[in-house]
């Protein structure tokens, strides 16, 4: 019976977290009441407060259900420390573009992190993981930057430091527009292409014409079709 009881109460507890993250990417955070959740998980009010102490412990639990982009990258790029850096960064930003793609849940976490929350008051604490995990990432990436600096791999016109803020601006803008329509099947081709071309740009020997990144073209047609629609 107490096994039953528990394996109730997580589900009560699970279907809680799913009416939250469904309703804070539809209404936004400050758009919805934990009354609005507790209704969509067909609880009472009181259910919500035996799991979670107020709206930022639930949204905290929410947003730990899936790995954010960041610490995804971080695991990446520190299981191949060993590798060439420019080509480590690359291939595990990329990476953890596809596996946005493929993970409809994590598209409206990070659409609700982005777009769906206002980080002020008690929420401001929410966005700590996000900022802990940004932070110990671009850490990272500037070391590996420097890195490739000294194996003689970094083009000339690159800093590391302007190559990392470069990075950073570019992967920062991309998801933020990826998020605000995080349906959208292009985007994640468009970042990727994006991506390709600017790592091009920090090779040491790379051409001031090189052929367009395999993706791009695709992209270029996309617009094209969607500018003949406007």
């Amino acid at each position: 019976m107490a096994r039953r009881t528990k394996a109730e109460a997580e589900q009560t507890r699970n279907d809680l977290l799913d009416a939250a993250e469904a309703l804070f990417f539809e209404r936004g955070v400050s758009g919805t009441s934990l009354d609005d959740i507790a209704r969509a998980a067909g609880v009472t009010r009181g259910a919500v407060y035996w799991h979670f102490k107020n709206k930022l412990d639930l949204f905290c639990a929410m947003e730990h259900r899936v790995r954010l982009p960041h610490e995804e990258l971080l695991e990446r790029t520190m299981s191949r420390k060993d590798a060439e850096p420019l080509d480590v960064i690359e291939e595990s930003v990329v990476a953890s573009l596809s596996s946005l793609f493929e993970d409809e849940q994590k598209q409206r976490v990070l659409s609700i992190l982005f777009h769906r929350c206002e980080y002020v008051g008690d929420m401001a604490e929410a966005l700590a993981r996000f900022e802990e995990a940004k932070s110990r990432l671009w850490v990272l990436f500037l070391d590996a930057f420097r890195e490739a600096s000294r194996r003689g791999q970094l083009a000339a016109a690159w800093t590391p430091e302007v190559a990392c803020l470069t990075l950073r601006a570019c992967m920062t803008g991309l998801l933020d527009e990826w998020m605000r329509d995080p349906a959208n099947p292009g985007e994640c081709n468009a970042s990727c292409a994006c991506i390709g071309g600017l790592f091009s740009s920090f090779r040491r020997g790379s051409p001031a014409d090189l052929p367009p990144h395999p993706l791009l073209e695709e992209v270029l047609q996309q617009a094209k079709k969607q500018n003949g629609r406007e």
